[in-house]
């Protein structure tokens, strides 16, 4: 249709003038135009004669008036029109085909005035007609027994789009020969076989109609005296208003139901427009501000500036959105003192009329826009703003174009309704978004980064937490530098899932770091670390003043971990668990077992004792530790998780990095329940020539030969920038083993990324730093060993203890000039 004038808008009924006359001719263009027509629609002739009348109309005509022009027969029918002011109006208008000179076809174009049933009526109609009331203001027809017309008054006729006399002696389906008038003729042949009448209700565009409607049909059937159906009526009744009633009734149930099924922003904007779309709209887009979007706290709508905002969902009642001007997911603005930006401000919805010159120049600032309101004839729109708690979140778009009924006050009520619903759903979906963003930024950072660089062993690791990251939750790892080149390894995992169970994950990693660095054995620290959970489990308890009427339940804080201490010197790997699944280990043949480790009790039952057990590696075997959501589903027994963790890492003998995306993809849950954590570990030995020991009587004579042999060794193994300052420690650490300790004494040089010494003895003693007065003799020993070393401390051993220093091989040499003449001062000094 070749549009040629107004904006499409709303949809009205105007009074007729009884003189509009237009004559259009045979070519479809307009050649005669009246007052009366252009009171209508407010064009002057010269705007309209010599142009296609198509131009004025706003929708097709119906088919029947379509059929009566091409036959060259008279026509009445509501024909949908487009004024010069914008929107549409919907009359009733007469065609009347003319004759030229020249035999072509002309149409005299008039108002429909009312007409009366005309023509000679059979006595046996005429009878028939007796039994209905024939001034119903209703549509109402009277068929025979065999389902034929007979006659119908006025009101069906227009509805119909044909005179009685072309349907007289037709059944429905041969009079329009397409759906729904096929059920209507079956319909009316079960109310004359059964003698009962029927109801039925539809709803859809009449022949003789622009617009659709909802009607509802009574069919009776006719009998005479003695019961003899005779033939029957139909009363056809209006109900488009009580039609839509119940739909917007049922949009509202829909919505209740549908909107708001995840905390997620853009499913619950889905959500809304999913509703809308097969509720009451053609077409909707739902914008979010920038900062809801993105799960932050709504900024306010300036009144000053453009806003930008983020078409987050839309949806239309025609495949693919092709309406839309603006993809889902990207950014678009809203102009100051437009429409849209007025709606956010003003915080109601509105309904403006897209011939107001607001609208227009609205439409008009985008090319892409008023191409689409002009191609898709969009009548209607609603703009309603999402706003929850006080605060606006964004605007949702409502439009009709299929729709002939333009939006009712009734609509926007509606429309404001289920934004209400959604804009809560968003605002709880942001909230948590923000909130689950936060958590799991604390989880994370309570995690280790990235895989330290260790010479004991090459290690990766993969979290994963439940599901889609829905919530954090307590599982842990850890890796931590223990002295003498040897690593611990750690993975936990607390009870439960949230904020809770990630503050305690923090508190216990925490703990473990600090009970790893007194270099405690793993079932010491897990019986210390079970202290700990039983202390926190009294904390999270009832409030002291209920206690007395209620104790605390144990176990209300509980966790499971794994502690495993690898020594690369001994290739010994000393573990405990609590209540932990079993480690794996891979030989470098590809065997694959799991350690029979005593299972202990999970953390937080307390008094249960642990035990560890120790194990030899060979160099190259693969350590796998890992949490129970690994194994374990819902839908699988454990020894099939089990199972399948064995099968995908048997023959592992690539990087550990690959080795663990390939078994998480064996063995992953297709619908993890719980946080996963799986640790591999490649274990290396150090080799004999970088390790180096001395057994030393506790003689005062044997620091200088201590001293001697660790500076020769450092020589050897090329550190001899690190020859001071291992020295300096040396004598220190011997000194002091000799005067407070017992035998037997152990001097032992490690060289690996840094070079460590150490000195064992038989006292369980542990060493301290003390200050040491001016005119004091000794009491400097640890303060220099502190001062030369990277990190130095103790543990104890089965024997007794060992006291050890690292020091930096890179930075020695800045640390051996600084110490330079206190060193050599105080390097005969007994120690403390």
């Amino acid at each position: 249709m070749d549009s040629w004038g107004g904006t499409p808008g709303g949809t009205v009924e105007p009074r007729v003038p009884e003189d509009l006359a237009v004559v259009v001719g045979a070519d479809g263009t307009v050649t005669t135009w009246c007052a009366g027509a252009r009171q209508l629609l407010g064009y002057e002739a010269e705007d309209v004669v010599g142009r296609p009348a198509a131009g004025l109309l706003a929708a097709d005509l119906p088919e029947s008036a379509r059929r009566h022009v091409a036959e060259g027969r008279r026509w009445v029918t509501e024909v949908a029109l487009r004024p010069r002011s914008g929107g549409r109006v919907v009359v009733r208008l007469k065609g009347t085909p003319l004759v030229d000179g020249e035999g072509a076809r002309p149409w005299l174009v008039t108002a429909a005035a009312p007409e009366h049933m005309a023509g000679p009526v059979q006595p046996d109609a005429e009878a028939l007609w007796d039994l209905t009331l024939a001034q119903l203001p209703v549509p109402v027809a009277v068929y025979d027994t065999e389902a034929r017309l007979v006659w119908a008054n006025e009101v069906m006729t227009l509805l119909m789009g044909r005179d009685v006399a072309e349907m007289r002696g037709l059944t429905l389906w041969e009079i329009q020969p397409t759906p729904p008038f096929d059920e209507y003729d079956r319909l009316q042949r079960q109310v004359l076989r059964t003698g009962e009448p029927v109801f039925h209700e539809n709803y859809g565009q009449a022949p003789g109609e622009v617009r659709g409607h909802a009607w509802s049909m009574f069919l009776s059937p006719l009998k005479d005296a003695s019961g003899m159906v005779r033939g029957l009526s139909a009363a056809v009744f209006d109900t488009t208003e009580q039609y839509w009633a119940r739909r917007r009734l049922a949009v509202l149930n829909d919505a209740s139901l549908r909107i708001g099924s995840t905390l997620d922003v853009t499913r619950t904007a889905e959500e809304l427009a999913d509703v809308a779309v097969t509720g009451f709209a053609d077409f909707v887009t739902v914008d979010l501000l920038e900062s809801v979007a993105l799960g932050e706290e709504p900024e306010p709508v300036p009144g000053d500036r453009p806003v930008t905002v983020r078409r987050t969902a839309q949806r239309s009642v025609l495949k693919g959105c092709p309406e839309a001007v603006v993809a889902s997911g990207e950014q678009t603005f809203y102009p100051v003192d437009t429409p849209p930006m007025r709606a956010l401000i003003a915080g109601r919805g509105t309904r403006p009329k897209l011939g107001d010159p607001g609208m227009r120049e609205w439409v008009d600032s985008s090319r892409a826009r008023a191409e689409s309101v002009a191609k898709f004839r969009i009548h209607s729109v609603m703009m309603v703003p999402l706003r929850a708690r006080g605060v606006t979140l964004g605007l949702v778009h409502f439009l009709r174009h299929r729709t002939a009924e333009p939006f009712s006050d009734d609509d926007l009520l509606l429309a404001e309704e289920i934004v209400a619903r959604a804009a809560v759903s968003v605002d709880n979906a942001r909230r948590y978004t923000l909130e689950r963003r936060t958590a799991l930024a604390l989880q994370r950072s309570l995690l280790p980064e990235r895989p330290t660089d260790l010479a004991a062993m090459d290690v990766a690791y993969r979290y994963l937490p439940a599901g889609s990251g829905a919530d954090v939750g307590g599982d842990w790892f850890d890796v931590i530098p223990l002295s003498g080149a040897r690593v611990a390894l750690v993975v936990g995992d607390v009870v439960g899932h949230g904020i809770h169970a990630s503050a305690t994950m923090g508190r216990l990693r925490t703990a473990v770091r600090t009970l790893a660095d007194v270099d405690l054995a793993p079932d010491e620290l897990l019986t210390q670390l079970d202290d700990l959970v039983v202390r926190l489990d009294r904390e999270e308890g009832p409030d002291t003043r209920d206690r007395a009427a209620e104790a605390p339940t144990p176990g209300e804080v509980g966790a499971t971990c794994l502690y495993a201490v690898y020594d690369p010197v001994s290739r010994r790997c000393t573990m405990a668990r609590a209540g932990h699944p079993p480690p794996a280990v891979v030989t470098p043949d590809g065997e694959v077992r799991f350690l029979h480790l005593p299972t202990g009790p999970p953390l937080g039952l307390g008094g249960l004792p642990f035990e560890s057990v120790e194990v030899e590696l060979e160099e190259g075997s693969l350590l796998a530790l890992y949490t129970d959501g690994l194994v374990e589903a819902a839908d699988r027994d454990i020894e099939v998780g089990l199972d399948l963790l064995r099968g995908a890492l048997a023959d592992r003998a690539g990087p550990v990095e690959e080795t663990c995306d390939d078994v998480l993809r064996a063995v992953l849950p297709a619908r993890p329940a719980d946080d996963i954590v799986l640790m591999l570990a490649r274990t290396s030995a150090l080799d004999a020539s970088r390790v180096r020991t001395w057994h030393l009587p506790r003689d005062p004579a044997a620091v200088a030969r201590a001293r001697k042999a660790a500076s020769e060794q450092v020589t050897a193994w090329g550190l001899g920038e690190a020859s001071f300052a291992t020295e300096l420690v040396v004598s220190e650490l011997v000194t002091n083993a000799v005067r407070y300790g017992d035998d037997p004494v152990v001097l032992r040089l490690i060289r690996d990324a840094a070079l460590i010494c150490e000195v064992a003895d038989g006292s369980s003693t542990a060493p301290h730093l003390r200050r040491a007065r001016v005119f004091d003799e000794g009491g400097r020993g640890l303060l220099l060993v502190a001062q030369m070393a990277e990190r130095w401390g103790s543990r104890q051993t089965a024997t007794g203890k060992t006291i050890w220093a690292e020091l930096g091989l890179a930075e020695s040499g800045t640390r051996e000039f600084g110490a330079t003449e206190s060193g050599r001062a105080e390097s005969g000094t007994a120690g403390d």
